[in-house]
């Protein structure tokens, strides 16, 4: 299983960035996403970075992947707050799933 790791660029020459999460670094390829500033966070898999994040994406997947990581070593954890995101809401469809939906709740 392969699991994106959130990092934020630290310093950039063109497609390759340096790139930091939990102290430490890792060059990091960025031609699927461009060129971005020091500062901007990306989703990194395999030394590949695959997406852009805000901060807030960034926060909720690091919460998430900590999560993963004190279950697998059998930490009891409050998943609630490790998942804020999720609790209480709703699940959503991607947009081009709900035009599939509605037209099958329509006939």
């Amino acid at each position: 299983m392969c699991i994106g790791i959130p990092m934020q660029v630290v310093s950039c020459n063109g497609l390759l960035a340096r790139c930091e999460a939990d102290g430490e670094q890792q060059t990091v390829d960025l031609s699927l996403v461009g060129e971005l500033p020091v500062g901007s966070w990306v989703l990194v898999f395999l030394g590949s970075a695959r997406e852009q994040l805000t901060a807030e994406q960034a926060k909720e997947t690091v919460d998430a992947v900590n999560a993963l990581r004190s279950v697998m070593r059998g930490e009891s954890v409050d998943l609630d707050s490790l998942f804020a995101d999720l609790v209480d809401r709703k699940p959503q469809l991607p947009p081009h799933l709900r035009t599939y939906t509605d037209k099958l709740e329509e006939s």
